[in-house]
């Protein structure tokens, strides 16, 4: 059996990186991003990236970082609020920007990975993100065509892996990671926990190690909170 276990991200990414490459990268916000090998990756110095990503991170947190030193030519994402270094990189026009509907995004990714070049779909029918694309009529409704992507690296962020490298995500980690992890031509997967291989619940399972290429243990995490909402705790 191939070598899937490496030391850390560096290493698990070596001979992967090219400058102008696609990387579709799991995670929801700051929730279950791969850190570690978004780190590499910042420390390779490739550039003119392609990034497939629900969000951009936030200011030098996840994403932020590669958009911090100016090594992503183009983002397609569905949600960017949150960065300022993006918006200011958008607005200034020295970064490409496809938005794409959250769920469209997730299918397009699992569409991708099933060997599916397209799809369509009734979202963003009459919205600029149907400027430019096929539309078709259905038993009277209009579709707008779009199509799967496939990248050429998948970095993912797990919980557990088995040293067979299959793969569970915890609670919104799952979010992105799952379709990210198939539609990349290689994956490399960074987990919080190595366990033997037959401790996981077969029906547990999230991503089989099939589609796992490499996989490294990251922990431990210093896991963030985008926004922290409290109230006053009230006199006892």
């Amino acid at each position: 059996m191939a070598r899937k276990i490496y030391p850390d991200a560096s290493a698990a990414l070596d001979g992967l990186l090219f400058d102008g490459m696609t990387i579709a990268a799991g995670g929801f916000g700051l929730c279950g991003i791969p850190e570690r090998l978004i780190d590499a990756i910042v420390e390779s110095g490739v550039k003119d990236l392609t990034i497939a990503s629900n969000n951009a991170g936030i200011d030098n947190v996840g994403l932020g970082k590669l958009l911090r030193t100016r090594q992503v030519k183009k983002m397609i994402s569905s949600y960017v609020g949150e960065n300022k270094e993006f918006e200011r990189q958008f607005l200034a026009g020295e970064l490409e920007v496809e938005f794409c509907p959250q769920g469209t995004l997730a299918e397009r990714m699992r569409a991708g990975g099933a060997g599916i070049p397209g799809f369509y779909t009734k979202t963003g029918v009459g919205t600029v993100v149907a400027e430019g694309k096929e539309l078709k009529e259905f038993d009277g409704d209009t579709y707008v065509l779009e199509r799967g992507i496939v990248a050429d690296l998948a970095i993912v962020k797990g919980h557990k892996a088995d040293e067979s490298g299959n793969v569970t995500f915890r609670k919104t980690a799952r979010n992105f990671n799952q379709p990210a992890a198939t539609c990349g031509k290689v994956c490399v997967v960074e987990v919080e926990e190595m366990v033997a291989t037959g401790s996981l619940d077969p029906d547990c399972i999230h991503l089989p190690s099939i589609y796992v290429n490499r996989l490294i243990v990251g922990g431990p995490y210093d896991k963030q909170i985008e926004f922290r909402t409290t109230r006053t705790r009230e006199a006892a």
